[in-house]
């Protein structure tokens, strides 16, 4: 049998007999001519069935759009009249020679050779599989696997060791509603997916892994935006024995990397540093858009930029209590660790002009009016950990219930770390140009949090609620 060849090569191939496969876009009946266009994931060609192949020629005549068939025939130059310069394959064409039907489809509920944008949302996703086959899809999805390629190529150059940590786990602080799972063989516990690999991370640090990476998926029961899924996948990394600029120039660098090598334009570089006061001061949020009325005309420019001096822990109203600004794991800035020290918890519970200017040495990366990562330096000294929780409201025994792994960690010995998470899903939207994170997922959830294709979430059996011990109330 003759090898199937990718319609993306046949340009290279005039002259020659090929076995093409794959989708059929679209069918132009005009008697003796019968003109259709095959598509697959390298590209599309217009074939051509003429009478002189009869047994071709009828078949094609009863092919509907969307058919899956196999395709033998002979790779042409069109006539220079019928060149078509918009179209990668516009200067060749393919005689049907044979035509091999391999699954008929039904009419399709969705047109999926456009871009979709006129499709509402409801419907797309429900058909999201009929929704990938438009090659706007198709190519942000071969975007994002180009940017995770680029990434590990970057790491690897970097030093970095991909470790994979656990989905089942214990609940934490990210300031989001965690997701929880019932466990079967303890009943009455239930694991935690994860928010954030934050406190593997650094174990790993405790453990003797200086540069640390993973793509992770994260988990978090928040409401939903278009630049946000309850799952997103984020580039977790961490760095022992390094200080804040270290991380920054890394993460300045691997975003400089991926940006420049799939076409884009770096607004300024190195990448503007803003203090935390300054951007609220100068933009009125910590994250802006640096780009002119001009500048934001042209999709290729990005504009980075970092913000740098975050509060350590901000107030809190309905709890009428302090707690963490980004995470209780963010390092006080090194000139206030003694006075953080020296506070008592009892001060936690009125607003403070003490506390409300410590300080932490906390970063975000934001670009084009969108916040892609946030990391920090760690607390490595077990003393400041427990100050932070102290200060937070937690008891003694509260900290220990909660965190007691992690701080017994540092008691045997803990490198100074640091590190951060940019979503990938984000990054990889404004590299598309586009409007909505959903653009760039393979499956994502609808804005009212139901993945359409499964229809999830679904109810449980009841034998499944049973052997879990749980019971439903409506």
């Amino acid at each position: 049998m003759t090898q199937r060849i990718a319609i993306g090569k046949l340009s290279e191939m005039i002259g020659q007999e090929v076995v093409i496969a794959g989708f059929v876009d679209v069918r132009r009946d005009h008697g003796k001519l019968i003109f259709i266009d095959l598509r697959d994931e390298s590209g599309k060609v217009q074939m051509i069935a003429l009478p002189t192949h009869k047994d071709a020629h009828e078949l094609a005549g009863a092919i509907r759009p969307e058919w899956v068939i196999s395709v033998t025939g002979k790779v042409s130059k069109r006539p220079e009249r019928l060149i078509n310069k918009n179209e990668p394959n516009g200067e060749i064409e393919v005689e049907i020679l044979g035509i091999t039907v391999i699954n008929k489809a039904e009419t399709p509920p969705i047109d999926v050779r456009g871009d979709g944008r006129e499709i509402g949302e409801e419907t797309r996703l429900k058909y999201r599989y009929l929704d990938l086959r438009r090659p706007r899809m198709q190519k942000n999805l071969r975007l994002r696997y180009e940017v995770t390629s680029l990434i590990r190529e970057y790491m690897k150059r970097n030093n970095f060791v991909e470790i994979e940590t656990p989905l089942l786990t214990k609940t934490s602080p990210e300031g989001a509603r965690d997701f929880l799972v019932p466990s079967r063989m303890q009943p009455g516990k239930f694991y935690a997916l994860p928010q954030a690999p934050q406190q593997y991370k650094q174990l790993l640090m405790l453990s003797g892994f200086e540069r640390y990476y993973q793509l992770a998926r994260a988990m978090r029961d928040e409401d939903l935006r278009g630049d946000r899924q309850f799952e997103h996948t984020q580039i977790d990394l961490e760095m022992a024995f390094v200080k804040q600029r270290d991380v920054l120039d890394l993460v300045e660098g691997l975003f400089i990397h991926v940006a420049e090598s799939v076409g884009k334009k770096i607004w300024k570089k190195p990448f503007p540093v803003f203090t935390h006061a300054e951007a609220v001061k100068q933009f009125g949020a910590d994250k802006f858009d640096l780009r002119n009325e001009e500048e934001k005309k042209d999709p290729s420019i990005m504009a980075f930029a970092w913000v740098v001096d975050f509060p350590l822990l901000e107030w809190d109203d309905n709890a009428n209590h302090y707690t963490f600004a980004h995470n209780p794991f963010s390092a006080p800035r090194p000139e206030h660790v003694e006075k953080l020290l020296q506070i008592n918890s009892e001060a936690a519970g009125k607003r403070s002009p003490e506390l409300d200017a410590l300080g932490a040495q906390q970063y975000d990366l934001v670009c084009n009016g969108y916040e892609l990562a946030s990391g920090g330096v760690r607390i490595s000294d077990p003393k400041v950990q427990r100050k932070v929780f102290e200060l937070m409201g937690l008891t003694p025994e509260e900290t220990e219930e909660r965190f007691g792994h992690i701080i017994r960690a540092y008691e045997y010995g803990a490198p100074p770390h640091a590190g951060m998470a940019p979503g990938l899903d984000r990054f990889v939207m404004l590299l598309a140009n586009e409007p909505n994170i959903r653009e760039v997922i393979a499956f994502p959830m609808d804005a009212g949090g139901h993945t359409s294709v499964m229809d999830a979430p679904s109810e449980a059996r009841p034998e499944q609620l049973k052997e879990l011990g749980i019971q439903i109330k409506k």
